[in-house]
C-alpha cells in the first residue's frame, strides 16, 4: 500500500475513532493489548532474534544490539506499561479553566486528541508498543515507521496492535505501519500535511535533523541528549559517587544518561579521584581536562568536540569548574537542554541551578537516568521533547493533546 493510501486511511480510522473512542473503550483495547504481548512472548523473542542475528552480522555495535534487543524484562515493561495506562485519567474531554463571564456566558478549554500523528524511530522495537498506545489512548490515531534494523520485530507487534483492535470492533487502521524499507518512504511521509498533524522522530541527530528539514507537517522533538552531572562543593560525596555511576553506567546508550561530568574546584582533589576509580572499573573511557588527568590514571585529554558529544556508550567528559556560574555555563553552552543535575546540600546553591539551567528536565540531587515519562507517572512517554512550545520533557498523554475553546451562553451576541 502506498504512503499516501496509508495516511489517508489512517485518518479516516482517526474521525471514526473521535465517535466510539469512549474511556471505557480505550482501556478495553489497552488490557486486550497487554494480554496479547503476555501471550506472544516466544513468538516476539523469536522474531527479534532474526534482527538480532542480522544486526550482529552487519557489525552493530553493542549499545544498538542493546537497543534493538527484546528480553523478558523489556516485555514485562511493555505488558506493564498498558496497564498502567489503563489506571491513568484520560485527558480528552477535558474542561480546563471553566469561568463565568461578566456578559453571562461561559469559556473554556477542552482537552481533544491532535489528530494523526506520525512516529518516526530507529532500533528500540519496544517503541512500538508505547507509542501506540499512548497514542489510543490520547485519542490519536498513529502511523509507525520503525528501522529497518528491526523490521521482524516491529511487524510482529503492529500484528499484535492492530488484531486487539480489530478484536474490539475498532478500524484497525487507528494503528498504521509503513512497512517499506525504502527510506524514500520516510519523504513521502513527510509530505501528507492533509493526513498528518504532527510528525515526532525518535533516534540520532541525523535522522531527526533530516525529518525537519524536509518535513511539511510540525515536529516535536529533541536533538540529542548532552546530560550533564554538575558536583557542587557542598555535596555529599557519597551521593556524587552513586549517582554519577548511575546516570553514566546504569544504561549507557540512551539519551538521558550522563555524558558530562562537572566538578567544583574547591571538592575535586577530594571528590574525583575516587568517582574516576569507580568509573574507570566499570568500564567507562575518561576524557578529561588537565586538571582532571592530573587526579586519575589513564585519562585521554578532552576535546571542545567532546563536550558537544553524545556518546550513548561508556565515554565519559569530565572537567573541573571554578564555581556554580561557570558549571552553568557550560551546561548552557554545551548541552542539549535535555536534562542535567546538581548535587549539592546547599538549597540556595540548588535553586539557582534549577532557575537558571534552561533544560526540559533539571534534577538536584538525582540521577539524569530519572528522566522519563513513566518515572514521572505519565504511564510511558511517546519521546521527549526539548522544544518549548507546546510540550517540554517527557511527553505523555497530556502532550498528546491539544485544546479547544468552549464558549457556553444563552443567545449571547457581540456588542
Amino acid at each position: 500500500m502506498s504512503v499516501r493510501k496509508t495516511a489517508e486511511n489512517t485518518n479516516r480510522a482517526y474521525h471514526e475513532f473521535l465517535n466510539i473512542g469512549t474511556p471505557k473503550i480505550k482501556n478495553r483495547i489497552l488490557k486486550t493489548i497487554s494480554q496479547k504481548l503476555d501471550a506472544s512472548r516466544d513468538y516476539l523473542i523469536s522474531e527479534n532474534e532474526k534482527d538480532i542475528k542480522s544486526a550482529k552480522e552487519g557489525g552493530s555495535t553493542s549499545a544498538f544490539l542493546d537497543r534493538l534487543a527484546l528480553n523478558k524484562k523489556r516485555l514485562d515493561g511493555m505488558v506493564q506499561s498498558c496497564l498502567d495506562l489503563v489506571m491513568i485519567q484520560d485527558p480528552v474531554g477535558r474542561m480546563d479553566n471553566m469561568v463565568m463571564r461578566p456578559e453571562g456566558f461561559k469559556v473554556g478549554q477542552m482537552r481533544v486528541p491532535i489528530g494523526v500523528i506520525g512516529i518516526i524511530y530507529e532500533a528500540r522495537p519496544n517503541v512500538t508498543v508505547e507509542a501506540a498506545t499512548l497514542c489510543l489512548k490520547s485519542g490519536n490515531a498513529v502511523i509507525l515507521r520503525g528501522g529497518s534494523n528491526a523490521y521482524h520485530s516491529n511487524m510482529a507487534l503492529v500484528r499484535i496492535l492492530r488484531e486487539a483492535l480489530d478484536e474490539n470492533h475498532v478500524n484497525p487502521d487507528l494503528i498504521s505501519y509503513i512497512d517499506s524499507k525504502d527510506r524514500e518512504a520516510v519523504n513521502e511521509l513527510l509530505i501528507q500535511d492533509d493526513y498528518i498533524h504532527l510528525i515526532i522522530p525518535r533516534g540520532g541527530e541525523g535522522l531527526i535533523r533530516s525529518v525537519v528539514e524536509k518535513s511539511r507537517i510540525p515536529v516535536l522533538k529533541h536533538y540529542k541528549g548532552v546530560c550533564h552531572v554538575y558536583i557542587h562543593e557542598q555535596a555529599d560525596i557519597d551521593m556524587a559517587l552513586n549517582i554519577t555511576l548511575n546516570a553514566k553506567i546504569q544504561r549507557p546508550a540512551v539519551c538521558n544518561a550522563a555524558e558530562t561530568l562537572l566538578v567544583d574546584l574547591a571538592c575535586a582533589d577530594t571528590v574525583l579521584p575516587p568517582i574516576l576509580q569507580a568509573l574507570q572499573e566499570k568500564g567507562v573511557e575518561i576524557r578529561g581536562c588537565e586538571k582532571t588527568q592530573k587526579l586519575g590514571k589513564n585519562i585521554k585529554p578532552v576535546s571542545e568536540d567532546d563536550y558537544y558529544a553524545e556518546f550513548l556508550d561508556l565515554i565519559l567528559a569530565v572537567k573541573v569548574v571554578g564555581n556554580i556560574d561557570e558549571a552553568i555555563g557550560h551546561i548552557n553552552r554545551y548541552g542539549s537542554a535535555h536534562t542535567d543535575a546538581i548535587i549539592t546540600e546547599n538549597i540556595h546553591m540548588a535553586n539557582r541551578f534549577i532557575n537558571n539551567v534552561d533544560s526540559a528536565s533539571v534534577m538536584v540531587n538525582a540521577s539524569t537516568r530519572l528522566s522519563d515519562g513513566g518515572v514521572y507517572g505519565l504511564g510511558a512517554e511517546i519521546g521527549i521533547s526539548t522544544d518549548k512550545l507546546h510540550a517540554r520533557g517527557p511527553m505523555g498523554l497530556e502532550g498528546l493533546t491539544t485544546y479547544k475553546w468552549i464558549v457556553i451562553g444563552e443567545g449571547h451576541l457581540r456588542e
